[in-house]
């Protein structure tokens, strides 16, 4: 193995250990999500990878779903070079097209048997860009497609949240060696991200044109919504 190539798998590596210390419960969403999918597509599905870097969920869903064939989108090259990485590994590279940008740049006439958009929307910072990136997935697929939508949510005015905060900093100083002081700088990070409630998130997905909203999944500041185009 070269330096190069050790270098890259220790970094994909520390975003995984990441990711779950962030989520407790991120595995158990991607097996939620892959079952709601199994349910809903065909064997030989067309899947839309809405902010597929890190490479996870092309390798929760690949796998074992052989038939499946991906388009996964992220606008950070280094972290479509992990997915991209991680998809040569489980040996599915052949499946997979890889978007280095958003889902603007999926090409207009692709169609696709179901999406997701994982942690991604808090990411982006006013709610018109959050309906537009809404918007594009439900351009991409038939009506009565499946669609996975998971993010960090909550109202930032209400006590609750900052309980939520509380035992995320607490999980993170349980978990780590970080030191109180790091931790606080994490949560002052993670507050300047754009957080909506519920109801808001919601009320998004029935604007770009989904239906059948459920909220599937929920551990502290993180939510999972499955719905149907409309």
């Amino acid at each position: 193995m070269t330096e190069k190539m050790t270098f890259d798998k220790e970094m994909a590596d520390e975003y995984d250990k990441g990711i779950r210390r962030t989520l407790p419960s991120y595995d158990a969403m991607l097996r939620l999500v892959q079952a709601f999918l199994r349910s809903h597509c065909s064997p030989q599905a067309r899947l839309l990878l809405v902010g597929a870097g890190g490479g996870n969920e092309l390798t929760a869903l690949g796998p074992s779903n052989p038939g499946w064939t991906f388009t996964a989108v992220d606008p950070a090259a280094s972290m479509l070079k992990l997915a991209r990485m991680k998809a040569e590994d489980a040996q599915m590279a052949d499946r997979v097209g890889f978007v280095e940008g958003t889902v603007d740049d999926v090409d207009s006439g692709q169609t696709f048997d179901a999406a997701t958009c994982l942690l991604v929307l808090h990411f982006i910072r006013e709610d018109a860009d959050k309906l537009h990136l809404l918007k594009k997935i439900r351009q991409h697929l038939p009506k009565g497609a499946p669609f996975v939508l998971a993010a960090m949510y909550g109202d930032p005015d209400a006590s609750a949240f900052d309980e939520l905060f509380a035992l995320w900093k607490a999980y993170w100083l349980d978990s780590t060696k970080l030191t109180q002081e790091e931790v606080d700088e994490m949560e002052k990070t993670v507050r300047s991200l754009s957080f909506l409630p519920e109801d808001k998130i919601v009320s998004l997905l029935e604007e770009a044109g989904f239906q059948n909203i459920a909220k599937f999944f929920s551990t502290n500041m993180f939510g999972g919504w499955i719905c149907k185009a409309h």
